[in-house]
C-alpha cells in the first residue's frame, strides 16, 4: 500500500508539470509560426480560401481557446491532425516505437557500461586504467553528438563490414525498404540498422556517468561497513560487488532518471543523422512546418515517458536502499 500512495503521489506532483508544459509549448509555436504563411504567400489564392483553411484549424481563436480545445481532445486520445489532414495520435504512436528501441536500449547500455567503467576506475583509483578511462570519458563528452554518429556512420561501418565480409551494420534508416523474410531475418536487419544510433548515444551518455559511479564507488569503498568486510577476511570481489556496488548505485539510478531527458533530446539529432524516421525526425518537420499539434504532441508523449521512467528510477532506488522504502 505504502508502494502505491508513493506511485501515486508522483503522478499526481507530474500531471501540472506536464500540463504546464505542453502550455508554453503551445503557445510559443503558436504565436511564432505561421502555418498559413505559404498559402498567403500564394497570391492565386482568394482570401475566403484562406479564412476557411483558417477557421478548420482554429488559427482564427485565441490561443487560450485554442489551447484548451487541443487539451480537451488528447485527454480522450485525440492529438489532432497535421497541416496535412493526417492523424497525429497514429503517427507520433507509429515514430514512437521507432524512437524507443533506440533510447531504451541505449539507456541500458550506457548504465551497463558506465557501471564497469566507475568500478574499475574507483578499484584501480589512480593508476593506468583510471587514467585510461578518465582520458576516454572527457574526450566522448568534448565531442558532439552528431560528429560522433557521423565517424561512427563513415568509419565504423566500413570496419565493420569489411570484418565480418558483409553488410552486418547500416547507416541510413531504421529497417530496410521493403523488408520481408524470415523472424530471424527480420530481426537481424533491425539489429544491424540499430547498432550505430544505439552505440552513439550509449558512448555518450555512458562517459558521463561513468564518472558519477566512479565517484560513488569510492566513497562506498571507503565506509567503515567495507572497511569491516575487508577485516573479516572476505574476498576482493565479494567486497566490492556485494558490499560496495549496490550502495554505489543509488546515485546512478538518481542521475540517469534526471538525464533520461536530455537522452530524448541527444536522440533527435542522432536520428537526423542516420536518417531514422523516429519522434526526433517528428518534431524538426513539426517545427519546420510550424504544426502546432504535432510540436505539442510531441512534448505530451516524451513528458509522459520521462515521468514513467522516473517512476521505475524511484522504485529501483527503493530496492537498492531498504531506507527509502521504510520512509
Amino acid at each position: 500500500m505504502a508502494g502505491l500512495r508513493f506511485v501515486a503521489r508522483r503522478l499526481l506532483a507530474s500531471v501540472p508539470v506536464i500540463v504546464l508544459a505542453s502550455f508554453v509549448v503551445f503557445v510559443m509555436v503558436a504565436s511564432t509560426t505561421d502555418p498559413l504563411g505559404d498559402m498567403r504567400a500564394d497570391p492565386q489564392l482568394a482570401p475566403a480560401v484562406i479564412a476557411q483553411r483558417s477557421e478548420q484549424l482554429n488559427l482564427d481563436r485565441p490561443l487560450l481557446v485554442r489551447y484548451g480545445l487541443w487539451a480537451a481532445d488528447a485527454l480522450r486520445g485525440d492529438l489532432g491532425a497535421t497541416l496535412d489532414d493526417r492523424a497525429v495520435a497514429p503517427l507520433v504512436r507509429q515514430r514512437l516505437q521507432v524512437t524507443l528501441r533506440m533510447v531504451l536500449l541505449g539507456t541500458v547500455l550506457a548504465a551497463l557500461g558506465a557501471i564497469a567503467a566507475g568500478v574499475v576506475a574507483a578499484v584501480r583509483r589512480h593508476r593506468f586504467a583510471d587514467h585510461a578511462l578518465a582520458f576516454s570519458s572527457l574526450l566522448l563528452l568534448s565531442m558532439p553528438v552528431f560528429w560522433l554518429a557521423a565517424l561512427l556512420k563513415e568509419f565504423g561501418a566500413i570496419r565493420l563490414n569489411e570484418l565480418f565480409g558483409r553488410q552486418v551494420v547500416y547507416t541510413v534508416g531504421a529497417t530496410s525498404p521493403n523488408l520481408r523474410g524470415s523472424l530471424w531475418h527480420r530481426l537481424g536487419d533491425h539489429a544491424g540498422h540499430l547498432a550505430l544510433p544505439t552505440l552513439t548515444l550509449a558512448l555518450v551518455a555512458g562517459a558521463a556517468w561513468s564518472r558519477y559511479q566512479r565517484v560513488a564507488m569510492i566513497e562506498v569503498l571507503d565506509a567503515d561497513h567495507v572497511r569491516l568486510a575487508r577485516a573479516k577476511g572476505l574476498s576482493a570481489t565479494r567486497v566490492v560487488l556485494r558490499h560496495g556496488l549496490r550502495n554505489a548505485l543509488v546515485p546512478l539510478t538518481m542521475v540517469v532518471a534526471v538525464d533520461f531527458a536530455a537522452i530524448i533530446g541527444g536522440a533527435v539529432v542522432i536520428e537526423k543523422v542516420f536518417s531514422w524516421q523516429g519522434m526526433g525526425d517528428l518534431l524538426l518537420d513539426g517545427v519546420t512546418d510550424g504544426d502546432v499539434n504535432v510540436v505539442a504532441a510531441w512534448l505530451l508523449v516524451t513528458s509522459v515517458v520521462v515521468v514513467v521512467f522516473n517512476l521505475a528510477a524511484d522504485a529501483l532506488h527503493g530496492i537498492l536502499d531498504p531506507r527509502v522504502r521504510h520512509g
